[in-house]
């Protein structure tokens, strides 16, 4: 297997970038490689500076926001902007026909996008500069990103960090078009094989910012949670040492991926689970994570065996 991908990369790497459509960057690359577009032909702008760690911090939102930029196919969200723009109409959404940042519909109303495939390095001032540069855009044009810098707004800036954001999952991408009439032949076939991409996913109502997935022959529960990561492995630890990290027969704690700043722990689910028998057991585990939380004693020796071993459960998206 090994040797097939490196096949594929170095037939990648072959074909011109400027050949190559943008789409999505969760979506395989059109090159051929095999891999996200994120990780291939998407990386080719190169953040200008390293933004902040947690890009999103001081948002009541803050995980779910990161939660639709790495691991949901499609939702979106209404914002409630500051100011002067405080009457205008902003969804958020994961991602936009041909990734474009933002895009300006007919009647006025803005649709801005997080899985974008360039920026600067700080991803709450290229939201920022994405809205900004939407607002003063005609209806029915696309928004390209602007070059921001360390002085540029920031999201937070913008939107009501206390509201929190009322995300809607779908099963496709049709709220794209939903009631723009007829669309452009190259839009109609970036929804189409965006939708294609777009795995069954549900958010769950009994605690926040978790979201159960389908993808293939397999079940997940991904959770984004706004801990600080060194006391969340503490708990994480004391959880599994006790075993009780589990959501139930048949499930398993698989390790943790980290996202803008946030860890999110990842569980295997037996297929046919379903994402409402996974809400009574999420929601007990959530009460045993707080308790664990709340526990400052020192690990014993079979939780800090128990926390070395999950350093080293690093989830791989996919």
């Amino acid at each position: 297997m090994g040797k097939k991908s490196s096949a594929k990369r170095s037939g990648a790497a072959a074909v011109d970038a400027s050949d190559v459509p943008v789409v999505g960057m969760r979506e395989p690359c059109p090159c051929g490689s095999g891999r996200r577009y994120k990780a291939c032909h998407g990386r080719s702008s190169a953040a200008v500076f390293v933004g902040p760690a947690r890009p999103f911090e001081g948002l009541v939102s803050e995980c779910d926001i990161v939660a639709m930029r790495e691991i949901v196919p499609a939702a979106s969200a209404k914002l409630t902007l500051l100011g002067e723009h405080a009457d205008r109409d902003v969804t958020l959404v994961t991602v936009l026909p041909m990734a474009w940042p933002a895009l300006v519909r007919a009647d006025g109303s803005v649709l801005v996008g997080l899985q974008v495939n360039v920026g600067s390095g700080d991803a709450s001032r290229d939201l920022a500069d994405a809205i900004l540069g939407a607002l003063e855009a005609e209806p029915g044009e696309p928004v390209a990103l602007g070059r921001v810098t360390t002085d540029s707004p920031r999201f937070q800036d913008l939107v009501d960090p206390d509201v929190a954001l009322d995300i809607t999952v779908h099963d496709n991408f049709e709220f794209w078009v939903d009631g723009a009439g007829d669309i452009a032949d190259d839009v109609r076939a970036s929804l189409e094989r965006a939708s294609s991409y777009a795995h069954p996913t549900v958010k769950l109502a009994s605690v926040p910012s978790a979201y159960w997935t389908q993808m293939g022959e397999k079940e997940h529960l991904r959770w984004v949670m706004p801990h600080d990561e060194e006391t969340l492995l503490d708990a994480l630890a004391r959880l599994h040492a006790a075993g009780a990290d589990s959501l139930g027969e048949g499930t398993r704690f698989v390790g943790m991926f980290r996202a803008q700043g946030l860890v999110c722990p990842v569980w295997d689910l037996p297929l046919g689970m379903g994402a409402e028998a996974v809400e009574e057991p999420a929601a007990a585990f959530g009460e045993r994570l707080a308790a664990a939380l709340s526990d400052d004693a020192p690990l014993s020796s079979e939780q800090r065996r128990a926390r070395a071993g999950l350093t080293t459960r690093q989830v791989t998206l996919r």
